[in-house]
Protein backbone atom coordinates (compact mmCIF):
# COMPACT_ATOMS: atom_id res chain seq x y z
CA UNK A 1 0.00 0.00 0.00
CA UNK A 2 0.86 3.45 -0.31
CA UNK A 3 3.05 5.01 2.61
CA UNK A 4 2.15 8.50 4.20
CA UNK A 5 5.71 9.63 3.82
CA UNK A 6 4.61 9.20 0.03
CA UNK A 7 1.11 11.06 0.26
CA UNK A 8 2.30 13.61 2.47
CA UNK A 9 5.83 14.39 0.76
CA UNK A 10 4.46 13.73 -2.83
CA UNK A 11 1.09 14.66 -2.34
CA UNK A 12 0.53 15.72 -5.99
CA UNK A 13 2.17 13.08 -7.54
CA UNK A 14 0.19 10.41 -5.93
CA UNK A 15 -3.24 11.99 -6.88
CA UNK A 16 -2.23 12.32 -9.84
CA UNK A 17 -1.13 8.71 -10.56
CA UNK A 18 -4.62 7.81 -8.45
CA UNK A 19 -6.51 9.93 -11.36
CA UNK A 20 -4.65 8.29 -13.84
CA UNK A 21 -5.98 5.29 -12.48
CA UNK A 22 -9.68 6.37 -12.30
CA UNK A 23 -9.62 5.95 -8.99
CA UNK A 24 -12.89 7.21 -7.81
CA UNK A 25 -12.90 10.07 -5.03
CA UNK A 26 -8.65 9.64 -5.02
CA UNK A 27 -8.26 13.69 -3.54
CA UNK A 28 -11.46 13.22 -0.56
CA UNK A 29 -9.50 9.70 0.12
CA UNK A 30 -5.66 11.28 0.24
CA UNK A 31 -7.11 13.88 2.10
CA UNK A 32 -8.80 11.90 4.83
CA UNK A 33 -5.86 9.73 5.36
CA UNK A 34 -3.99 12.97 5.91
CA UNK A 35 -6.58 14.38 8.33
CA UNK A 36 -6.10 11.37 10.70
CA UNK A 37 -2.56 10.91 10.36
CA UNK A 38 -2.18 14.37 12.11
CA UNK A 39 -4.88 13.23 14.67
CA UNK A 40 -2.67 9.99 15.12
CA UNK A 41 0.36 12.54 15.17
CA UNK A 42 -1.26 14.83 17.58
CA UNK A 43 -3.20 12.04 19.64
CA UNK A 44 0.40 10.30 20.01
CA UNK A 45 2.16 13.92 20.96
CA UNK A 46 -0.35 13.83 23.84
CA UNK A 47 0.81 10.02 24.81
CA UNK A 48 3.70 11.14 24.80
CA UNK A 49 3.86 14.11 26.92
CA UNK A 50 1.41 12.30 29.21
CA UNK A 51 4.01 9.53 29.58
CA UNK A 52 6.74 12.05 30.68
CA UNK A 53 4.73 13.55 33.19
CA UNK A 54 3.87 10.28 34.95
CA UNK A 55 7.77 9.48 34.89
CA UNK A 56 8.41 12.81 36.60
CA UNK A 57 5.63 12.91 38.75
CA UNK A 58 6.23 9.07 39.74
CA UNK A 59 9.77 10.00 40.88
CA UNK A 60 8.79 12.77 42.90
CA UNK A 61 6.65 10.50 44.99
CA UNK A 62 9.65 9.15 46.35
CA UNK A 63 11.25 12.10 47.09
CA UNK A 64 8.15 13.38 48.86
CA UNK A 65 7.56 11.27 51.06
CA UNK A 66 11.15 11.09 52.73
CA UNK A 67 10.70 14.71 53.18
CA UNK A 68 7.46 14.44 55.41
CA UNK A 69 5.18 15.99 52.97
CA UNK A 70 2.35 13.03 53.00
CA UNK A 71 -0.58 15.29 51.34
CA UNK A 72 1.95 16.69 48.16
CA UNK A 73 2.61 12.45 47.80
CA UNK A 74 -0.88 11.66 47.87
CA UNK A 75 -1.77 14.46 45.37
CA UNK A 76 1.38 13.03 43.07
CA UNK A 77 -0.03 9.62 43.67
CA UNK A 78 -3.63 10.54 42.10
CA UNK A 79 -2.01 12.56 39.37
CA UNK A 80 -0.34 9.24 37.98
CA UNK A 81 -3.22 7.29 38.44
CA UNK A 82 -4.88 9.83 36.50
CA UNK A 83 -2.20 9.96 34.01
CA UNK A 84 -2.17 6.72 33.62
CA UNK A 85 -5.81 6.08 32.63
CA UNK A 86 -4.99 9.02 29.83
CA UNK A 87 -2.36 7.49 28.72
CA UNK A 88 -4.69 3.95 28.54
CA UNK A 89 -7.40 6.19 26.75
CA UNK A 90 -4.99 8.04 24.29
CA UNK A 91 -3.80 4.69 23.25
CA UNK A 92 -6.62 2.92 22.40
CA UNK A 93 -7.58 6.32 20.25
CA UNK A 94 -3.78 6.03 18.77
CA UNK A 95 -4.71 2.01 17.88
CA UNK A 96 -8.09 3.10 16.28
CA UNK A 97 -6.93 5.53 14.43
CA UNK A 98 -3.92 3.64 12.91
CA UNK A 99 -6.65 1.07 12.09
CA UNK A 100 -8.53 3.57 10.26
CA UNK A 101 -5.69 4.67 8.88
CA UNK A 102 -4.49 1.64 7.32
CA UNK A 103 -8.38 0.06 6.36
CA UNK A 104 -8.21 3.19 4.09
CA UNK A 105 -5.17 2.94 2.55
CA UNK A 106 -5.72 -1.24 1.87
CA UNK A 107 -8.68 0.03 -0.41
CA UNK A 108 -6.39 2.62 -2.14
CA UNK A 109 -4.47 1.41 -5.10
CA UNK A 110 -0.82 2.04 -6.39
CA UNK A 111 -0.76 5.37 -7.99
CA UNK A 112 0.51 4.97 -11.86
CA UNK A 113 4.06 6.32 -12.23
CA UNK A 114 4.80 9.10 -14.75
CA UNK A 115 5.49 7.22 -17.70
CA UNK A 116 2.57 5.62 -17.99
CA UNK A 117 0.10 7.12 -20.58
CA UNK A 118 -3.08 7.88 -20.04
CA UNK A 119 -6.49 6.49 -20.87
CA UNK A 120 -9.47 4.41 -19.55
CA UNK A 121 -9.02 0.91 -21.10
CA UNK A 122 -7.23 -1.50 -23.57
CA UNK A 123 -8.31 0.56 -26.67
CA UNK A 124 -5.90 3.26 -25.02
CA UNK A 125 -2.83 1.05 -24.13
CA UNK A 126 0.48 1.59 -26.37
CA UNK A 127 2.16 -0.37 -28.52
CA UNK A 128 5.71 -0.09 -27.75
CA UNK A 129 7.43 -2.93 -30.11
CA UNK A 130 6.75 -5.46 -32.53
CA UNK A 131 8.46 -8.28 -33.43
CA UNK A 132 8.68 -12.04 -34.90
CA UNK A 133 7.06 -12.80 -38.44
CA UNK A 134 3.42 -13.27 -38.84
CA UNK A 135 2.11 -16.15 -40.94
CA UNK A 136 -0.34 -16.84 -43.59
CA UNK A 137 -2.03 -19.91 -43.23
CA UNK A 138 -4.30 -21.45 -45.71
CA UNK A 139 -8.07 -20.64 -45.65
CA UNK A 140 -9.15 -24.04 -43.78
CA UNK A 141 -6.60 -23.20 -41.09
CA UNK A 142 -8.18 -24.61 -37.99
CA UNK A 143 -8.28 -22.70 -33.81
CA UNK A 144 -6.55 -24.59 -31.27
CA UNK A 145 -9.34 -26.18 -29.84
CA UNK A 146 -10.33 -28.19 -33.16
CA UNK A 147 -6.48 -28.88 -33.35
CA UNK A 148 -6.16 -30.29 -30.60
CA UNK A 149 -9.48 -32.92 -31.02
CA UNK A 150 -7.93 -33.65 -34.12
CA UNK A 151 -4.13 -34.38 -33.05
CA UNK A 152 -5.90 -35.99 -29.52
CA UNK A 153 -3.64 -33.08 -27.74
CA UNK A 154 -6.12 -31.90 -25.11
CA UNK A 155 -9.72 -33.25 -23.96
CA UNK A 156 -11.64 -30.33 -23.22
CA UNK A 157 -14.93 -32.44 -22.98
CA UNK A 158 -13.37 -35.18 -20.41
CA UNK A 159 -11.86 -31.68 -18.51
CA UNK A 160 -15.79 -30.60 -18.30
CA UNK A 161 -16.37 -34.11 -16.78
CA UNK A 162 -14.08 -34.57 -14.45
CA UNK A 163 -13.92 -30.55 -13.20
CA UNK A 164 -15.62 -28.46 -15.13
CA UNK A 165 -15.38 -25.73 -18.10
CA UNK A 166 -11.92 -24.45 -17.47
CA UNK A 167 -10.02 -27.20 -16.12
CA UNK A 168 -8.64 -29.06 -19.70
CA UNK A 169 -6.85 -32.69 -19.88
CA UNK A 170 -3.91 -32.24 -22.16
CA UNK A 171 -2.90 -36.15 -22.96
CA UNK A 172 -0.02 -37.84 -25.42
CA UNK A 173 2.07 -35.08 -27.57
CA UNK A 174 0.02 -32.17 -25.75
CA UNK A 175 1.07 -33.30 -21.79
CA UNK A 176 4.52 -33.36 -23.45
CA UNK A 177 4.28 -30.00 -24.96
CA UNK A 178 3.30 -28.84 -21.86
CA UNK A 179 6.37 -30.50 -19.95
CA UNK A 180 8.62 -29.12 -22.69
CA UNK A 181 7.23 -25.67 -22.23
CA UNK A 182 7.77 -25.68 -18.26
CA UNK A 183 11.33 -26.99 -18.32
CA UNK A 184 12.45 -24.85 -21.27
CA UNK A 185 11.11 -21.50 -19.63
CA UNK A 186 12.57 -22.48 -16.20
CA UNK A 187 16.09 -23.20 -17.72
CA UNK A 188 15.34 -20.10 -19.67
CA UNK A 189 15.22 -18.10 -16.42
CA UNK A 190 18.42 -20.31 -14.82
CA UNK A 191 20.23 -19.23 -17.40
CA UNK A 192 19.49 -15.49 -16.55
CA UNK A 193 20.61 -15.91 -12.78
CA UNK A 194 16.95 -17.01 -11.27
CA UNK A 195 16.83 -18.73 -8.51
CA UNK A 196 14.32 -21.69 -9.02
CA UNK A 197 12.04 -22.17 -6.08
CA UNK A 198 8.90 -24.58 -5.62
CA UNK A 199 6.37 -22.90 -3.31
CA UNK A 200 2.62 -23.98 -2.33
CA UNK A 201 0.09 -23.09 -4.59
CA UNK A 202 -2.69 -22.33 -1.58
CA UNK A 203 -1.68 -18.86 0.60
CA UNK A 204 -3.09 -17.58 3.69
CA UNK A 205 -4.41 -14.63 4.26
CA UNK A 206 -1.78 -12.60 5.52
CA UNK A 207 0.06 -13.61 1.45
CA UNK A 208 -2.76 -12.42 -0.16
CA UNK A 209 -2.43 -9.19 1.58
CA UNK A 210 1.02 -8.64 1.09
CA UNK A 211 1.08 -8.68 -2.49
CA UNK A 212 -2.30 -7.35 -3.14
CA UNK A 213 -4.58 -9.94 -4.10
CA UNK A 214 -6.26 -9.41 -0.56
CA UNK A 215 -8.91 -7.43 -0.22
CA UNK A 216 -8.77 -5.99 -3.67
CA UNK A 217 -9.77 -9.64 -5.53
CA UNK A 218 -11.18 -11.94 -3.14
CA UNK A 219 -13.84 -12.73 -5.68
CA UNK A 220 -11.82 -13.70 -8.64
CA UNK A 221 -9.52 -16.40 -5.79
CA UNK A 222 -10.84 -19.47 -4.99
CA UNK A 223 -10.71 -20.17 -1.26
CA UNK A 224 -11.00 -22.72 0.97
CA UNK A 225 -12.98 -21.40 3.86
CA UNK A 226 -12.71 -24.35 6.53
CA UNK A 227 -9.25 -23.87 6.50
CA UNK A 228 -9.36 -20.31 5.54
CA UNK A 229 -6.97 -20.57 2.47
CA UNK A 230 -6.49 -19.26 -0.90
CA UNK A 231 -5.47 -20.96 -4.00
CA UNK A 232 -3.04 -18.90 -6.00
CA UNK A 233 -3.66 -17.10 -8.98
CA UNK A 234 0.07 -16.90 -9.81
CA UNK A 235 3.44 -17.66 -8.25
CA UNK A 236 3.90 -14.38 -7.75
CA UNK A 237 1.83 -14.60 -4.10
CA UNK A 238 3.80 -17.11 -2.31
CA UNK A 239 7.02 -16.14 -3.95
CA UNK A 240 7.19 -12.87 -3.13
CA UNK A 241 5.58 -13.27 0.46
CA UNK A 242 9.21 -15.30 0.99
CA UNK A 243 10.28 -11.93 1.75
CA UNK A 244 7.42 -10.84 4.39
CA UNK A 245 9.01 -9.56 7.32
CA UNK A 246 12.51 -9.60 6.18
CA UNK A 247 15.04 -7.34 5.63
CA UNK A 248 17.69 -7.75 3.49
CA UNK A 249 21.18 -6.63 3.23
CA UNK A 250 21.93 -3.73 -0.11
CA UNK A 251 24.57 -6.12 -1.08
CA UNK A 252 21.82 -9.33 -1.90
CA UNK A 253 20.30 -7.31 -4.36
CA UNK A 254 18.69 -7.61 -6.72
CA UNK A 255 16.93 -11.18 -5.45
CA UNK A 256 15.73 -13.27 -8.45
CA UNK A 257 13.77 -15.95 -8.31
CA UNK A 258 11.55 -17.83 -10.64
CA UNK A 259 8.85 -20.86 -10.12
CA UNK A 260 6.60 -23.14 -12.07
CA UNK A 261 3.24 -23.72 -10.44
CA UNK A 262 -0.31 -24.05 -11.50
CA UNK A 263 -2.74 -21.45 -11.16
CA UNK A 264 -6.38 -20.85 -10.37
CA UNK A 265 -8.82 -18.25 -11.29
CA UNK A 266 -12.45 -18.12 -10.90
CA UNK A 267 -12.43 -15.64 -14.12
CA UNK A 268 -15.76 -14.29 -13.01
CA UNK A 269 -17.78 -12.63 -15.18
CA UNK A 270 -16.27 -14.41 -18.38
CA UNK A 271 -18.26 -15.24 -21.70
CA UNK A 272 -18.17 -15.37 -24.80
CA UNK A 273 -16.05 -16.55 -28.04
CA UNK A 274 -13.04 -15.44 -26.29
CA UNK A 275 -13.18 -17.82 -23.46
CA UNK A 276 -12.92 -20.78 -25.77
CA UNK A 277 -10.40 -23.87 -25.39
CA UNK A 278 -7.35 -22.73 -24.24
CA UNK A 279 -8.18 -18.41 -24.29
CA UNK A 280 -9.30 -18.36 -20.57
CA UNK A 281 -9.28 -21.25 -17.95
CA UNK A 282 -10.08 -21.47 -14.20
CA UNK A 283 -6.39 -23.43 -13.58
CA UNK A 284 -3.52 -23.05 -15.90
CA UNK A 285 0.29 -23.51 -15.67
CA UNK A 286 2.91 -20.59 -15.61
CA UNK A 287 6.22 -19.67 -15.01
CA UNK A 288 6.82 -16.39 -12.96
CA UNK A 289 10.04 -14.50 -12.51
CA UNK A 290 9.98 -12.33 -9.52
CA UNK A 291 12.46 -9.66 -8.71
CA UNK A 292 13.18 -7.62 -4.90
CA UNK A 293 15.36 -4.39 -5.37
CA UNK A 294 16.48 -1.42 -4.22
CA UNK A 295 14.55 1.70 -5.55
CA UNK A 296 17.10 3.11 -7.78
CA UNK A 297 18.00 -0.22 -9.58
CA UNK A 298 13.85 -1.70 -9.73
CA UNK A 299 14.02 0.34 -13.20
CA UNK A 300 16.76 -1.47 -14.36
CA UNK A 301 15.57 -4.88 -13.67
CA UNK A 302 12.37 -3.74 -14.58
CA UNK A 303 13.95 -3.56 -18.54
CA UNK A 304 16.35 -6.52 -17.59
CA UNK A 305 12.94 -8.64 -17.05
CA UNK A 306 11.12 -7.21 -20.80
CA UNK A 307 14.03 -8.51 -22.32
CA UNK A 308 14.01 -11.45 -20.78
CA UNK A 309 10.03 -12.38 -21.86
CA UNK A 310 11.00 -10.93 -25.08
CA UNK A 311 13.59 -13.30 -25.85
CA UNK A 312 11.41 -16.23 -25.12
CA UNK A 313 8.76 -15.52 -27.76
CA UNK A 314 11.35 -14.55 -30.14
CA UNK A 315 12.93 -18.47 -29.74
CA UNK A 316 9.91 -19.40 -29.87
CA UNK A 317 9.34 -18.02 -33.51
CA UNK A 318 6.24 -16.13 -32.40
CA UNK A 319 5.11 -12.91 -33.63
CA UNK A 320 4.42 -10.72 -30.52
CA UNK A 321 4.10 -7.27 -29.30
CA UNK A 322 4.69 -5.27 -26.21
CA UNK A 323 1.96 -2.94 -24.68
CA UNK A 324 2.86 -0.27 -22.36
CA UNK A 325 -0.77 -0.51 -20.59
CA UNK A 326 -2.60 3.11 -19.97
CA UNK A 327 -3.37 3.79 -16.30
CA UNK A 328 -7.27 2.38 -16.87
CA UNK A 329 -6.58 -0.92 -17.59
CA UNK A 330 -3.39 -1.44 -14.71
CA UNK A 331 -4.11 -3.67 -12.45
CA UNK A 332 -4.55 -2.53 -8.28
CA UNK A 333 -0.63 -2.88 -7.39
CA UNK A 334 1.23 -1.63 -10.27
CA UNK A 335 2.57 1.54 -10.75
CA UNK A 336 3.85 0.48 -14.16
CA UNK A 337 2.79 -2.24 -16.49
CA UNK A 338 4.03 -3.77 -19.68
CA UNK A 339 1.64 -6.62 -21.44
CA UNK A 340 2.92 -9.26 -23.63
CA UNK A 341 0.88 -10.47 -26.47
CA UNK A 342 1.39 -12.73 -29.58
CA UNK A 343 -1.02 -13.28 -32.58
CA UNK A 344 -2.97 -16.01 -33.30
CA UNK A 345 -3.23 -16.29 -36.90
CA UNK A 346 -5.99 -18.21 -36.58
CA UNK A 347 -8.17 -16.74 -34.75
CA UNK A 348 -6.95 -13.34 -35.81
CA UNK A 349 -6.24 -11.99 -32.54
CA UNK A 350 -4.02 -10.68 -30.37
CA UNK A 351 -3.33 -13.05 -27.12
CA UNK A 352 -1.75 -11.93 -23.55
CA UNK A 353 0.83 -14.30 -22.74
CA UNK A 354 2.42 -12.04 -20.08
CA UNK A 355 2.50 -9.04 -17.68
CA UNK A 356 5.54 -7.91 -16.38
CA UNK A 357 5.25 -5.10 -13.29
CA UNK A 358 7.32 -2.24 -10.93
CA UNK A 359 5.18 -2.61 -8.22
CA UNK A 360 8.04 0.02 -6.85
CA UNK A 361 7.22 0.11 -2.91
CA UNK A 362 4.00 -0.68 -2.56
CA UNK A 363 4.06 -4.26 -2.00
CA UNK A 364 6.85 -4.27 0.08
CA UNK A 365 5.11 -1.91 2.19
CA UNK A 366 2.51 -4.15 2.82
CA UNK A 367 4.84 -7.30 3.16
CA UNK A 368 7.33 -4.84 5.47
CA UNK A 369 9.61 -6.33 2.60
CA UNK A 370 12.89 -3.81 3.54
CA UNK A 371 16.82 -3.70 2.78
CA UNK A 372 19.63 -2.22 5.11
CA UNK A 373 21.75 0.24 3.11
CA UNK A 374 25.51 -0.93 2.97
CA UNK A 375 26.66 2.79 3.53
CA UNK A 376 24.98 4.33 6.87
CA UNK A 377 22.61 0.73 7.50
CA UNK A 378 19.33 3.02 6.90
CA UNK A 379 16.49 0.42 6.79
CA UNK A 380 14.47 1.12 3.47
CA UNK A 381 11.79 -0.18 1.78
CA UNK A 382 12.23 -2.40 -1.09
CA UNK A 383 10.99 -2.60 -5.05
CA UNK A 384 9.18 -5.85 -5.98
CA UNK A 385 8.62 -6.66 -9.24
CA UNK A 386 7.04 -9.97 -11.41
CA UNK A 387 6.05 -11.11 -14.83
CA UNK A 388 5.14 -13.91 -16.42
CA UNK A 389 8.02 -15.54 -18.66
CA UNK A 390 5.82 -17.13 -19.51
CA UNK A 391 1.91 -18.65 -19.30
CA UNK A 392 1.37 -21.36 -21.04
CA UNK A 393 -2.10 -21.97 -22.44
CA UNK A 394 -2.03 -19.07 -24.73
CA UNK A 395 1.71 -19.36 -25.62
CA UNK A 396 0.44 -23.39 -26.56
CA UNK A 397 -2.64 -21.95 -28.50
CA UNK A 398 -0.27 -19.80 -30.72
CA UNK A 399 2.05 -22.74 -31.24
CA UNK A 400 -0.39 -24.89 -32.36
CA UNK A 401 -2.54 -22.47 -34.58
CA UNK A 402 0.56 -20.59 -36.05
CA UNK A 403 2.62 -23.38 -36.74
CA UNK A 404 -0.07 -26.26 -38.08
CA UNK A 405 0.56 -27.37 -42.16
CA UNK A 406 -0.75 -29.75 -44.60
CA UNK A 407 1.99 -32.44 -42.89
CA UNK A 408 1.36 -31.32 -39.03
CA UNK A 409 2.09 -29.30 -36.46
CA UNK A 410 5.91 -27.96 -36.75
CA UNK A 411 7.46 -27.50 -33.19
CA UNK A 412 9.88 -24.72 -33.07
CA UNK A 413 13.13 -25.31 -33.27
CA UNK A 414 14.01 -24.03 -29.44
CA UNK A 415 11.72 -26.41 -28.04
CA UNK A 416 12.69 -30.13 -29.63
CA UNK A 417 15.21 -31.26 -27.18
CA UNK A 418 12.46 -30.64 -24.76
CA UNK A 419 9.76 -32.48 -26.60
CA UNK A 420 11.75 -35.04 -28.24
CA UNK A 421 9.49 -34.65 -31.45
CA UNK A 422 9.42 -32.42 -34.40
CA UNK A 423 6.36 -32.74 -35.52
CA UNK A 424 2.80 -32.97 -34.08
CA UNK A 425 0.87 -35.79 -36.49
CA UNK A 426 -2.01 -38.06 -36.77
CA UNK A 427 -0.70 -41.05 -36.18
Amino acid sequence: MLTLKQITDNYDNVLKGLEKKHFQGAKETLDEVIRLNELRRSTQLQKDNAAAEMNKTSKMIGQLMKQGQKEEAEAAKQRTGQLKESIKQLDDQLTETEQHITNILLTVPNAACEAVPEGRDAADNVVERQGGKMVTLAEDALPHWELAKKYHLIDFDLGVKISGAGFPVYTGKGARLQRALINFFLDQAAAAGYREVQPPTVVNQASGLGTGQLPDKEGQMYHCELDDLYLIPTAEVPVTNIYRDVILEEKDLPVKNCAYTQCFRREAGSYGKDVRGLNRLHEFSKIEIVRIDKPEHSYESLKEMIQHVEGLLIKLELPYRILRLCGGDMSFTSSICFDFEVYSEAQKRWLEVSSTSNFESYQANRLHCRYRRADDKKIELCHTLNGSALALPRIVAALLENNQTPEGIHIPKALQPYTGFEWITED
